[in-house]
C-alpha cells in the first residue's frame, strides 16, 4: 500500500510517544546544537576513524543540548554503521535528530527501513514519517521554556530533502515537496497561534540547499562568513520553501549539508542560510579538516551565535545572528 503523509495532530502525537524526554532552554537562556553532516561512515573501513574521532571530541567539548545529523552519515554495512554513529550520543544521554542526504540508502536498505533503525534508538527524537509518500522523518520539535516547561519557546524543523529528481526532463536533485510544504506551513501556524499569534523563533535542518543559497551568496550586497569552494548543488526547480518561511515568520535560520567544502553562513532577506561543516574523512572528497556547527539559540530572542569546531579544536566564524550580519 502507497504510504501517505499524516497529519500534524496524528505526528505530534507519535512523535512524543517515541521520545519520553522533552528539549527545554537551560537556566540561563540558551539552548545549544551541534550538527554533524555527510559523515559518509564506513563501518569497519579505517579511512572513517577520524569521523568517529571528531564526535566525541565534539561532544565533549561543546556539550551540546541536542545533536543533529544532516544526511549522507551511513554508507555501509547500515546496521552496524548506524550503531557505532548513535553510541556516543546515546552513551552521553544527548537527545538526537537525523535528517537523510542523497546517499544514505544506496546501500541495501530503504530510507524507511533507515528511520526505523534511527527511531529505535534511545534519545532519538525523531518520528518515522514523513509529509509526504517518499519521505522520512519530517518532524517539528519544540522547545520549551527555562523556568516554562509547558510552555512552547522555539521549534527545530527538520526535512527530509530526497536524494535525485524523478520528474521526466529535470536532472539533478530532489526538493522539498508541496506536500511537505503544506505540512511545515500547518506547523508553523498550529504553533502560531497557541503563542498568541506570534511566531514562535526556529530553526530548520535538510540536507540538500535551498535555490536560495546561491542566490544569497551571489549577491555582494549579502554579508556572509565563511567559504564557498563549490557550487551549490541545489535542485533545478524551486518549490517555494524559502517563501513559505518568509511568510510564516518562524525560521530564522536553515542548515544544510551535501556540499563538502563549503561551510558559510549567509544573510537573504532576514533568515540565515548556512551550511554545516564537513564531518567525514577519507572516504570521499574533504576539506582541510573536519569538524561541526555550533548553534546557540537565545530564549526569548530572534537570535542565535554559532560558529564551526573543527576536529583540531580551532574555533572559526564566531557571528551572532542576526547583528553581525547588518550592513550599515
Amino acid at each position: 500500500m502507497k504510504k501517505s503523509w499524516i497529519t500534524f495532530s496524528v505526528l505530534v502525537t507519535i512523535t512524543f510517544g517515541l521520545s519520553a524526554q522533552k528539549l527545554s532552554f537551560n537556566e540561563d537562556g540558551t539552548f545549544k546544537i551541534v550538527q554533524f553532516t555527510d559523515m559518509h561512515y564506513c563501518h569497519g573501513n579505517s579511512k572513517s576513524d577520524t569521523a568517529l574521532l571528531l564526535i566525541d571530541r565534539i561532544l565533549d567539548a561543546e556539550k551540546p543540548d541536542l545533536v543533529v545529523f544532516t544526511g549522507d552519515i551511513v554508507l555501509g554495512p547500515v546496521h552496524e554503521g548506524w550503531d557505532r554513529i548513535a553510541a556516543p550520543v546515546i552513551e552521553r544521554e544527548i537527545p538526537f535528530i537525523v535528517t537523510l542526504g542523497n546517499h544514505d540508502h544506496e546501500y541495501g536498505v530503504t530510507r524507511d527501513e533507515i528511520a526505523a533503525i534511527v527511531t529505535a534508538f534511545p534519545y532519538n527524537m525523531n518520528s518515522p514519517f514523513g509529509a509526504s509518500p517518499d519521505r522520512v522523518m519530517d518532524n517539528v520539535i519544540p522547545i520549551y521554556g527555562s523556568d516554562k516547561p509547558l510552555h512552547e519557546k522555539a521549534l527545530v524543523y527538520c526535512f527530509d530533502s530526497g536524494d535525485y529528481s524523478s520528474m521526466n526532463g529535470v536532472s539533478g536533485y530532489d526538493w522539498i515537496t508541496p506536500d511537505q510544504i503544506q505540512w511545515y506551513r500547518e506547523q508553523s501556524l498550529f504553533y502560531t497561534l497557541k503563542n498568541n499569534h506570534e511566531p514562535l523563533p526556529a530553526v530548520a535542518y535538510f540536507h540538500i540547499p535551498l535555490p536560495e543559497y546561491r542566490l544569497a551568496f551571489d549577491d555582494e550586497n549579502n554579508t556572509r562568513y565563511g567559504v564557498r569552494k563549490e557550487a551549490e548543488c541545489s535542485p533545478v526547480l524551486n518549490t517555494g520553501m524559502f517563501f513559505a518561511m518568509k511568510e510564516m515568520g518562524d525560521v530564522i535560520g536553515t542548515f544544510v549539508g551535501h556540499e563538502h567544502v563549503n561551510d558559510y553562513i549567509v544573510d537573504y532577506h532576514g533568515i540565515a542560510l548556512a551550511y554545516g561543516h564537513f564531518s567525514g574523512w577519507r572516504t570521499t572528497y574533504i576539506a582541510e579538516i573536519n569538524g561541526a556547527r555550533v548553534v546557540v539559540l537565545k530564549e526569548e530572542r530572534r537570535e542565535f551565535d554559532t560558529w564551526l569546531h573543527s576536529l583540531d579544536g580551532a574555533i572559526r566564524e564566531r557571528v551572532t545572528y542576526p547583528t553581525d550580519f547588518k550592513n550599515d
